[in-house]
């Protein structure tokens, strides 16, 4: 009876281990594709409405209120728009903010953050849409809706 139980034991987890090897492998792989994803978005290579990336984003406003953008047309900081460091201006992409669920279109045009950690740099307008002001620095989803 002894010899039984254990046996069974050792089946279950055997099955067991079988199981979390197959979650970790599913899971390796889908780190693997957001991670190829990632680069793609690093090098400019960015599929529309395919793209979906995590990170860290800020927002931008009154101390480059009526200036010049990187893409050349003065910035406004009450307007939905971004800036971020490889997407190609013009491009809209759906911001969500992970702590309350808010989300905002904006239009990529300007170039930024260069502050290590983060992937977008909302203007005030956006990040105001989105319940950020107080915090300053959010979690975000960011989706790559069209051009």
């Amino acid at each position: 009876m002894k010899r039984l139980t254990a046996l069974m034991l050792v089946a279950a987890l055997t099955v067991a281990g079988v199981h979390c090897a197959s979650t970790d492998a599913t899971r390796r792989a889908q780190l693997r594709k957001d991670y190829l994803r990632q680069q793609q978005v690093r090098e400019g290579r960015v599929l529309r409405g395919e793209t979906v990336f995590y990170g860290k984003a800020s927002f931008y406003g009154p101390q480059f209120h009526g200036k010049k953008t990187a893409s050349g047309e003065v910035f406004n900081m009450y307007d939905l728009t971004a800036a971020h460091k490889t997407l190609p201006f013009g491009t809209r992409c759906r911001v969500t903010n992970l702590k309350n669920g808010k989300t905002v279109i904006v239009r990529i045009n300007d170039r930024g953050p260069f502050v290590p950690g983060r992937i977008m740099d909302l203007s005030y307008g956006a990040a105001k849409a989105l319940d950020a002001v107080a915090d300053g620095i959010i979690e975000v989803k960011v989706e790559v809706v069209g051009e």
